[in-house]
């Protein structure tokens, strides 16, 4: 008989520990890296989203959402209708493979003659993930003359297809003699174990109906709620402006500006169809109202279209300005002295959208800054130069906010005049003493940090060059810390002096509302990435926090177009696989032959020059900066882990950290 291994022996790790997760098993397994679990709002959005497609595609004219007595909530348009032929190559329904695949759609296929030019984008990962969160689903298809209904439970097809002629019968929802020429109905029942609440966010859902009725003037859009039998449609004919106006408190300084600019077939920069319409109230009270959208789909945490806003009224109004000589000696004029009482609508089309996270809140296409700018910022300049008035009344409360900001800043530098540390010499530190615009870069090697300070803002933007790798501070005594110099010279920059996690230091003297760190997007950079992580968890946990740090995330590859037409050869950047897919999709839209551009991988900043630095990473409005928190982990979950990760007696826990989830690491070597 073999004696039983000890009880502290780590797991077997063998070919059997590997597990090939298939169909929807991923969205069950693990839902929140595809949708947001708080409730069951976002994967009825991705329905929804689909109807608005065919609306804005002009396809449709009405929406209707009803939430059932049974908790089931139905989305029905009348569109197009999902085919529901066997599909070429994978020989099953169309309409089966759209809600059990992962990546199957009609949003995909960019080229001409695309199902759809303009959608909700790649990123998500569509109605799949609603069936897969759900107990039950039924989607009806009316289509070419005929009704196809099929029905799916956990995400698994429990009544297969069923195609009748239209008018013959009746389905399951009792549609028969009234069946629609075209369209889709989607009923689904949410799973409520997959939601911290089952319940729908009644708030958010209105707000969402409601500015897809906006974005789509002449298309009603209706909610119907069978439990207190109220129903309501919104159709808005006037758009953009007829909700700002209803939305916006205070009265606007000057009169509403809207507009909106589409790139057209002789468009250089931009696809055909690409660009945005927005209307934009300057208020001087009340809270501003900002909502943005991207091919319909809100977009809540902003992005580069927002950017490209920002981009375009400020440069509009600075010239303005200066054409006029309206600028007092010694102010200096910055976006957000323009933009602080603005409040706005903004919807943008962008052929190839690419978005932050799964449920799409924040767009991060960087050509579009250049976009909604290209459009916003001539329009403007005209109208303001048509309406003088109106242009020195805006000047003037944008002159008003950088004056009072300007002094605000002057205030904090006397406070901290007194017993001012000698700054390292290694610093270029920025020429603006305004904490929460000033940002420092803590920057890996010599080099990089040679082309971020040719390539910064000088105003706001700090850099401080490390050289080689940081000291791994996890064991380190806070009293030992400044015998090495980079730590030594970070904690002067920034102001503010090491400490633990239960002290109260003093933040007074922080000299930079955000530390950013930047490191090669290699493993590498990772590693430094790591170290200064370490650093700031250990000793500076209280600038984590208070919200001071971040790492920014600098592109992995390069893309080399060649000539195109009357476009010259271009270089454009991507910070990961999927902006990557993004450009090349671009690049064939636009004729170029598959193969004839150059993808080359940076390996480190040095290789860029100075104006590639500041585009892809430096660039307020297209870089990727990420914020560092602690998340839903508490702290001494957190400290364990790094301890495990970083700690110098724990070369065994990490190796069995490493057997145990080694298969679930996506790693680029």
């Amino acid at each position: 008989m073999s004696a039983k291994p000890p009880a502290s022996s780590p797991p077997e790790y063998s070919e059997g520990s590997i597990r090939v997760l298939k169909g929807l098993e991923p969205v069950k397994q693990r839902p929140g890296m595809y949708t947001r679990t708080d409730n069951p709002l976002h994967i009825i959005q991705e329905v929804l989203d689909n109807a608005a497609d065919e609306a804005l595609g002009g396809y449709g004219k009405k929406i209707k959402v009803t939430l059932h007595a049974d908790g089931s909530v139905s989305v029905e348009d009348d569109g197009r209708g999902i085919p529901f032929g066997l599909h070429p190559e994978e020989k099953a329904p169309v309409i089966e493979l759209v809600f059990t695949r992962l990546h199957a759609g009609g949003k995909f296929d960019k080229g001409k003659g695309g199902a759809y030019s303009f959608s909700g984008g790649l990123h998500g990962v569509g109605v799949s993930v609603t069936n897969a969160l759900g107990k039950r689903l039924e989607a009806t298809s009316y289509r070419e003359g005929s009704v196809a209904r099929i029905v799916f439970e956990g995400g698994d097809v429990t009544e297969p297809l069923q195609v009748r002629k239209a008018g013959e019968g009746t389905d399951a929802a009792g549609e028969g003699p009234r069946d629609r020429k075209s369209g889709t109905t989607v009923r689904v029942w949410p799973d409520a174990k997959y939601f911290e609440s089952a319940v729908l966010p009644m708030g958010e859902l209105t707000h969402l109906l409601r500015s897809k009725a906006v974005l789509m003037p002449g298309v009603g859009v209706t909610l119907v709620n069978e439990k207190n039998k109220e129903s309501q449609t919104w159709l808005y004919k006037g758009g953009l402006k007829d909700y700002l106006m209803q939305t916006i408190q205070g009265e606007p300084v000057i009169p509403l500006f809207d507009g909106e600019g589409f790139a057209d077939s002789q468009s250089d920069n931009f696809a055909e169809g690409e660009g945005a319409s927005w209307c934009v109230a300057f208020t001087e009270d009340g809270q501003p109202v900002r909502e943005s959208y991207v091919n319909l789909i809100p977009t809540s945490a902003g992005g580069t279209h927002e950017s490209g806003l920002r981009d375009g009224l400020f440069t509009a109004v600075k010239s303005f300005i200066e054409l006029h000589s309206l600028l007092p000696k010694g102010v200096k004029l910055m976006p957000e002295d323009v933009f602080a009482r603005a409040s706005y609508v903004l919807s943008a089309k962008v052929l190839d959208p690419q978005f932050q996270g799964q449920i799409k809140e924040r767009l991060n296409s960087r050509d579009a800054v250049r976009l909604v700018s290209s459009f916003v910022r001539p329009a403007l300049e005209l109208w303001l130069n048509q309406h003088v008035e109106y242009g020195k009344k805006l000047a003037e409360l944008a002159i008003k906010a950088a004056q009072s900001r300007q002094k605000a800043g002057q205030k904090v530098e006397k406070r901290k005049s007194s017993g001012v540390a000698v700054l390292p010499g290694k610093l270029t530190d920025c020429e603006s003493k305004d904490i929460a615009y000033n940002e420092v870069f803590l920057v890996e090697g010599d080099s990089a940090g040679g082309s971020a300070k040719m390539g910064r803002d000088k105003e706001n933007q700090a850099i401080l060059p490390l050289r080689g790798k940081v000291l791994n501070t996890w064991e380190v005594d806070r009293d030992r810390l400044f015998a090495n110099t980079e730590i030594h010279d970070i904690s002067v920059a920034i102001g503010v002096d090491p400490h633990g996690p239960n002290d109260t230091p003093d933040l007074s003297g922080l000299r930079y509302g955000k530390v950013c760190i930047l490191s090669d997007a290699d493993v590498d950079g990772s590693h430094i990435q790591v170290l200064l992580l370490t650093l700031f968890f250990r000793h500076f946990p209280k600038l984590i926090e208070t919200g001071h740090v971040f790492v920014a995330r600098p592109p992995l590859f390069r893309v080399d177009a060649p000539a195109r037409g009357k476009k010259p050869a271009s270089k454009a950047y991507a910070l990961d696989e999927g902006e990557l897919t993004a450009i090349l999709d671009k690049l064939r839209k636009e004729g170029v032959r598959e193969g004839a551009w150059a993808i080359s991988r940076f390996k480190g900043l040095g290789e860029m020059n100075a104006e590639q630095l500041w585009d892809t990473t430096l660039n307020p409005d297209t870089r990727r900066l990420l914020p560092v928190t602690l998340g839903a982990i508490d702290f001494g979950a957190t400290e364990a882990l790094i301890t495990k990760l970083m700690g110098k007696g724990e070369a065994a826990s990490r190796r069995e950290l490493m057997e145990l989830h080694g298969d679930s690491v996506e790693i680029d070597v």
